[in-house]
């Protein structure tokens, strides 16, 4: 900062106290609940709750929380005012305190039909891990921090209640940013105890949240196993149709911007959005409409700024922020597009958020909308309190998208002893035909006892070459069953390099000759050998690490088993997410996805795909493009099957009734 002063007064909001709502109810008279309110209610747990986005998603879909827990004391005061159940304040990272949990919970054994929740999701955000990072080294944070372990405490409070369905939301960081480990984990134990489960990238736009927001959701249940989504829309709710009715502010700089409460008066014209928005709401005003007050500088900053204005275009007489480092810091909303995604950090400055139109940030009433939470939605605490929880929240309208997925089937009850998921069939059989081929002419293809890092290096270093596999599979005989490079090995290398490139691969090595220590830490040699980091990823996973090989290869192979295009349209995110199904965790994960890519690389091939040759030819939903008479040919001879699953198809079709 160029200024040291504040601009203008400092002050702190009134603190909205709300009273519990009158179905709510203490831990001592759940069982009554139950039989009153509660009876024949289809009910939810709610964990992590925050104030309730996702609670209130799940009511509009058709279920009663019957209990909430969050550690937030502010976000559980507006969940007890807007939500019948019990409001907990639990810090679920704890083992008692789940064991706590689930002694509260017991007098609805087997009624709690989903169980739902977000875990706190900032360390798997860029911004978060980028906040931490600064905590870390300037204020002695400790580097682990436990939020991110907190999916740990969701899953083992699921396997505790056993639901029949599990709604989990997060961001999309929580899977891309650690090749999907955490998610892939959840999957399997999901499925090892019998619940059919599916990952989306969703982006909640096309369910009528008026940002941009891209969220991952998962979603899990052990009645069906076929399920989906209603279609998504095309049409964008806009920042006009979601707060263009509200109120004009009078925006004088330094001065008090909106009240608690302001008078409303229905436009001729009212969206549909701002409608559904105003159901409940009174008549004659809004509540929360206020925002903070403007500095006079900032005042002329918004007033010469457009949608289209980044901070360096502002006047740097006004600046108050090294233009090259903040380069984002203002952004003038659009009335005409989505909003930015509301985030928490709008509980410390509005400057992502300026109105389109008024020389001011967004109010709290604002940001609710822009979130879909309707007008009759209160806030707990200070007006700082309630940007926090309105930034936390996962919109009501995109809760209410995942829930609706989930509901029950007319005339389904969940399996005895749970489903046999689709993909988990598909994975066993990867796995069986990927141990068998390592025990043959394929070893050097795959992770196992007879990979050595030496032969891994070899493999990772001739991967670019375009070596046939009988030309690959002859240089690397020469070091096979060896385990340290020796000037023999080396030089038998060189002799079988068919063409200069390969030699040229070959010759890299040099530096690691007659270095028998460097073998014994697999680690160290990408490093030593400057490996590339499609080299390096390679060269992890014939060692046995886990990770995902984001290859043209493997990527295509998971494309086709889902009937979608994401290897050619969105490789990084849909694409992943469909890898993760066949590459599931545990132990054999490494094993399925070099599996994968030599799959990819041999007979699932752009062009003229060997059908008859490919293991999974059976589960392929892509055989619309691939000649009938190769699949035919597949098909003969394996164990019948009517049908793949909707779910394999990218586009499912939805058994669960909706309403």
């Amino acid at each position: 900062m160029t200024k040291q002063y504040y601009g203008v007064p400092l002050e702190r909001s009134d603190q909205l106290k709300l009273p519990a709502n009158r179905n709510s109810c203490k831990p001592e008279k759940f069982a009554d609940w139950l039989e009153g309110y509660g009876k024949e209610r289809r009910l939810a747990v709610d964990l992590f709750s925050g104030a309730g986005g996702l609670s209130l998603g799940l009511q509009r879909a058709g279920w009663t929380v019957a209990a909430s827990v969050d550690s937030d004391e502010r976000a559980l005061e507006t969940h007890a005012k807007n939500f019948p159940g019990m409001s907990l304040r639990m810090d679920l990272g704890k083992p008692e305190v789940r064991d706590e949990l689930e002694a509260l919970l017991k007098p609805a054994e087997g009624k709690i039909d989903l169980v739902a929740g977000g875990p706190p999701c900032q360390p798997f955000s860029r911004a978060g891990r980028s906040k931490i990072r600064s905590l870390v080294k300037h204020h002695g944070r400790d580097p682990e921090d436990h939020r991110k372990e907190l999916w740990k405490a969701y899953l083992d409070v699921v396997k505790r209640l056993r639901p029949r369905a599990v709604l989990m939301e997060n961001v999309p960081d929580m899977g891309l940013g650690d090749d999907f480990i955490v998610i892939r984990t959840i999957e399997q134990e999901l499925e090892e105890l019998g619940y059919a489960t599916q990952v989306r990238l969703v982006d909640a736009w096309r369910y009528g949240v008026p940002q941009h927001r891209k969220r991952l959701i998962l979603l899990a249940r052990n009645d069906v196993e076929r399920f989906g989504w209603r279609p998504e829309s095309e049409r964008r709710t806009t920042l006009r149709d979601a707060i263009g009715d509200l109120p004009v502010l009078p925006v004088k700089a330094r001065e008090k911007v909106g009240d608690r409460e302001w008078e409303y008066s229905e436009p001729e014209e009212l969206s549909s959005f701002a409608r559904e928005m105003r159901k409940r709401a009174p008549k004659e005003h809004v509540w929360d409409h206020m925002t903070r007050r403007v500095r006079e500088d900032d005042w002329l900053t918004f007033d010469k700024m457009t949608s289209k204005s980044l901070y360096s275009d502002v006047d740097p007489e006004l600046r108050r922020y090294d233009a090259e480092q903040f380069t984002d810091k203002y952004k003038k909303l659009d009335w005409g597009d989505l909003s930015r995604s509301i985030t928490a950090h709008i509980a410390k400055d509005g400057y992502w958020y300026i109105h389109p139109e008024q020389n001011r940030t967004l109010t709290v009433r604002e940001a609710a909308r822009i979130q879909t939470f309707p007008d009759r939605f209160r806030f707990a605490g200070t007006r700082s309190d309630a940007f926090r929880q309105i930034g936390n929240a996962v919109p009501p309208l995109l809760g209410q998208a995942a829930a609706e997925a989930l509901l029950p089937v007319d005339g389904d009850e969940s399996a005895e002893g749970g489903l046999q998921p689709y993909w988990r069939t598909v994975r066993e059989d990867l796995t069986k035909w990927a141990a068998e081929r390592r025990g043959g002419a394929d070893w050097f293809q795959l992770p196992g006892e007879r990979m050595s890092p030496l032969q891994a290096t070899v493999v990772a270093l001739l991967s670019g070459t375009r070596l046939q596999s009988a030309q690959l599979a002859k240089m690397v005989a020469a070091v096979k069953g060896r385990t340290t490079l020796t000037q023999t090995e080396y030089r038998a290398l060189l002799d079988a390099a068919p063409t200069e490139s390969a030699r040229s691969r070959v010759d890299r090595l040099a530096v690691v000759l007659d270095e028998p220590e460097l073998w014994n830490d697999a680690d160290a040699i990408p490093k030593q050998l400057k490996m590339k980091p499609a080299e390096a990823t390679l060269y992890q996973l014939l060692t046995g690490k886990d990770l995902l090989w984001i290859g043209q290869a493997a990527l295509r192979v998971a494309a086709r088993l889902n009937g979608s295009d994401s290897d050619r349209t969105n490789r990084l995110s849909d694409g992943r997410v469909n890898l993760v199904k066949l590459v599931g965790a545990g132990e054999e994960a490494p094993l399925r996805m070099a599996a994968l890519r030599l799959i990819g690389n041999t007979v699932c091939r752009s062009r003229e795909p060997l059908c008859v040759e490919c293991p999974l030819a059976r589960y392929c939903v892509d055989k619309d493009n691939v000649a009938s008479d190769l699949f035919t040919d597949a098909m003969s001879g394996e164990r019948g099957r009517d049908s793949v699953p909707a779910q394999a198809r990218g586009t499912g079709r939805r058994t669960a009734a909706r309403r």
